[in-house]
């Protein structure tokens, strides 16, 4: 999903103010409070681990669910009648919504709903949408699959939203880029358990219950349940919250974002061209996952068990190695730099799945690796180049392009596949890359012109953040 594992509304949030929360057994005008039971108690690090596992749930099953056509890609092919031009279609209307939504999605939630009306909205988006989805396979209405997509697009990328700003509101301060990292962790972990159970259940559905259209529907409708246990985790969190907002007099959550138009015309060329690297490089790694099943069955010679496997392992290292990459990032910085290392890996691999015959595992590992390393080296570089007002338009910007371009490129990958075959669709995904790769190199120059703020060390940042604040002191 536009990654889908959010790191730009992350980056938003974070510039959220600490709070202390007050302890649950202070007094208030109506006198002391009875103290309350740890696990009970809103102020106690067992309640907010409880919480925190609602949280981290929350977004299971919309992670789950997004990437169902690719683990049944072979299956949708076939038992629909479809070309991939139309099969790429359930991922064009994912993200046509999101073109917009990404502007919209936090003043909803702050201005509109509120956070917890706004997040069990958005769970029954993507719950509804994720029936209507399988309704289309059980009756074999095409369009009626395509607006279950659109339908589950509306609340995914939103209920992301949701879902950080939950964890602003109650791990502000030490624990919060750990709460961020689990949440992130727990995506994953939903697409990759996707991408090796869904066959499966395929085919049991197929020995047991029905056949043809049919079974596709029925399995569909079995994914939903991760939806519906995702809408539970909403419910739970509001009742939650609501709980510690009357225990702690405090209030609902925001989610910080600002989002003014008007700011674009005041973005840096910097700016434009992180957001080159941006489209560039996500469009050849989700619209490749989503196509990847067939491609490792008909080159490699793979089972569709396997196929599912090696085009899992993305999200698999992605899990572990997000938490890790970034932290060394932090330590090191020269952002750019690491971002030329991941566009380069990244081109290898594609060149590797496109030319050579060598076991896919190796190229599909590096590509998990890199993809993990640009997420955290890219899109906090967009905090070096706009002023903090502007966050919240940057990143919604950032994130509204990225979704124009994966629509656009899943629609023409599709295309491409039908008329060319998979080397000319690797060769396209290649170019793609070559276009972030010539961004990344732009950047480095133009940063090195304007006084290299973008690839300094951490040490330097450091010292430049300690003799600015002893300035203005």
């Amino acid at each position: 999903m536009a990654e889908y594992e959010s790191e730009e509304e992350q980056r938003g949030l974070l510039q959220a103010e600490d709070e202390e929360y007050p302890t649950s057994d202070t007094q208030d005008e109506e006198g002391p409070r009875t103290p309350l039971p740890a696990i009970c108690d809103p102020s106690h690090l067992l309640h907010r681990i409880v919480v925190l596992c609602f949280m981290c749930f929350l977004g299971f099953g919309s992670y789950f669910c997004y990437d169902n056509p690719a683990a049944l890609q072979t299956e949708f092919l076939k038992d629909m009648d479809l070309n991939t031009a139309e099969f790429m279609q359930l991922y064009a209307w994912y993200s046509w919504p999101n073109v917009v939504l990404c502007f919209l999605g936090g003043f909803l939630l702050d201005r509109v709903f509120g956070i917890r009306l706004g997040t069990i909205l958005f769970s029954l988006f993507v719950f509804g949408g994720q029936i209507v989805f399988a309704v289309g396979g059980l009756l074999k209405h095409f369009w009626l699959m395509e607006a279950g997509r659109f339908i589950f697009g509306i609340g995914g990328e939103s209920l992301a939203v949701a879902q950080n700003t939950y964890a602003v509101n109650w791990f502000k301060g030490k624990e919060l880029n750990l709460v961020f990292g689990l949440q992130l962790s727990m995506a994953r972990l939903g697409s990759t358990v996707n991408m090796n159970i869904m066959g499966s259940v395929y085919k049991k559905v197929g020995e047991s219950v029905a056949a043809g259209h049919s079974t596709l529907g029925v399995s569909l409708i079995i994914a939903s349940t991760t939806c519906l246990f995702s809408l539970f985790c909403a419910l739970a969190l509001g009742f939650l919250d609501r709980r510690a907002e009357k225990i702690l007099h405090k209030e609902q959550g925001k989610t910080g974002e600002v989002i003014k138009l008007t700011d674009v015309k005041d973005f840096p060329a910097s700016l434009w061209l992180i957001f080159i690297i941006c489209v560039g490089y996500y469009v050849a790694i989700f619209p490749f996952i989503g196509l990847g099943q067939v491609f490792f069955i008909e080159k490699f010679n793979f089972s569709p068990a396997n196929a599912r496997a090696v085009n899992s392992i993305v999200y698999i290292i992605s899990a572990p190695a997000s938490p890790v990459l970034g932290f060394m990032v932090d330590k090191v910085g020269r952002n750019v730099v690491w971002v030329l290392c991941a566009v380069v890996t990244t081109l290898a691999a594609h060149m590797m799945l496109a030319f050579t015959f060598w076991n896919p595992w190796i190229a599909m590992s590096l590509l998990g690796v890199s993809y993990s390393l640009l997420a955290c080296a890219l899109w906090p570089m967009v905090a070096f180049v706009v002023p903090e007002h502007q966050l919240g338009t940057a990143y919604g910007f950032m994130q509204s392009i990225q979704n124009l371009g994966l629509a656009l490129i899943a629609m023409a990958a599709g295309a491409i596949l039908d008329t060319r075959g998979y080397l000319v669709l690797e060769v396209f995904f290649c170019a793609c890359i070559c276009i972030a790769l010539m961004a990344v190199v732009m950047l480095y120059f133009v940063d090195y012109l304007k006084g290299g703020d973008l690839n300094r060390s951490a040490a330097d940042r450091a010292r430049l953040l300690k003799e600015a604040t002893s300035h203005s002191e």
